[in-house]
């Protein structure tokens, strides 16, 4: 008897008292998940994401869109960026400000060209207030997945409100499964087995968000 035979046996066993008419399992099992949780107004909501945005260690920034512009190119001023990293997409006014080089995303770029840039700027999907977390969808105004993973620092754009959702399953309501989707919960970081916290070994070591609506709040 083959190994296959035996483990097939095996499940046999434990499936011949299982009625033949009974539901299948993704019928059966209630799944009565927590839409969101607790009961929020839109600037909690918000507020609730810069908090945990926060906790992550990135930092948080908010703006009208009228002050976008210049508050981009203070933190690249602050950051001493020369080059910033432009998606094809990006809105060419929310750089309008600053007087760092424009690195246009080229597929021919080696990792080598994106580690010496400055900064990425990007807006992004959405972000998930309950968990911090910005998602990026691979969108022209996003740019390929690694040009949010080599550059160290990484300036990404929320629009607020209609870019902020509770959780994550209004969040997985919204989004495409079929893009490049990449979730971002804070810098990169990662912990050995004494948790010495090391950070940018799999991202950038710096990630700032920057909250921007009608109303700075």
């Amino acid at each position: 008897m083959s190994s296959r035979e035996r483990i097939l046996g095996r499940v046999r066993r434990a499936l011949a008292d299982v009625p033949h008419d009974e539901k299948p399992y993704e019928e059966a099992v209630p799944r009565g998940y927590a839409h969101e949780h607790g009961e929020r107004s839109v600037a909690e909501t918000v507020d609730l994401l810069a908090e945990n945005l926060a906790d992550y260690r990135a930092i948080v920034h908010r703006c009208t869109g009228a002050d976008l512009a210049a508050t981009i190119a203070g933190m690249l001023a602050a950051r001493g960026a020369r080059t910033v990293l432009v998606p094809p997409g990006l809105e060419p006014g929310w750089l309008a400000a600053s007087d760092a080089e424009r690195i246009p995303d080229r597929t021919e770029s080696t990792p080598h060209e994106l580690d010496r840039v400055g900064s990425v700027v990007t807006a992004c999907a959405l972000a998930i207030a309950e968990t911090g977390t910005i998602v990026l969808d691979g969108s022209p105004d996003q740019g390929r997945r690694r040009i949010t993973l080599v550059p160290d620092h990484h300036i990404c754009v929320v629009r607020v409100p209609e870019q902020v959702v509770s959780s994550v399953p209004q969040a997985l309501e919204r989004l495409d499964p079929t893009r490049p989707l990449t979730w971002i919960s804070g810098p990169s970081a990662t912990s050995d087995i004494e948790l010495d916290r090391v950070e940018g070994v799999h991202g950038p070591r710096t990630l700032e968000v920057v909250l921007v609506g009608e109303d700075a709040g």
